[in-house]
């Protein structure tokens, strides 16, 4: 688990290619999670730190308990990790939506 206020500190330490993103990826593969799904989550785990999203969300992404979350999510429920991992990654974080009639983003 990470403090709120250290995230950035304990990211900036890490070794290239072990970022918390990186070894979720990797833990999820070698729990069984499919490798696109593990790809997906590697990414919103990286864009909710790098955009700097809601704290909320930043917890619902694992980055302050190393995606444990996630991963029962992703190995319970593969495809409502999917859209939901894929409606962050969409709208930054739930800052835009895309109209379903016009395909415009909007804020």
């Amino acid at each position: 688990m990470i403090p709120t206020s250290s995230l950035a500190d304990y990211v900036c330490s890490c070794e290239f290619g072990h970022f918390p993103w990186d070894e979720w990826e990797k833990a999820a593969l070698e729990k069984g999670v499919p490798g696109d799904l593990a790809k997906l989550g590697r990414e919103v785990m990286r864009e909710a730190f790098q955009h700097q999203w809601t704290e909320d969300l930043q917890y619902a992404c694992g980055l302050f308990d190393g995606g444990k979350q996630m991963l029962t999510l992703a190995r319970r429920s593969p495809k409502r990790a999917r859209a939901r991992w894929q409606r962050w990654l969409d709208s930054d974080g739930l800052r835009s939506y895309r109209d379903p009639k016009t395909g415009e983003l909007k804020p």
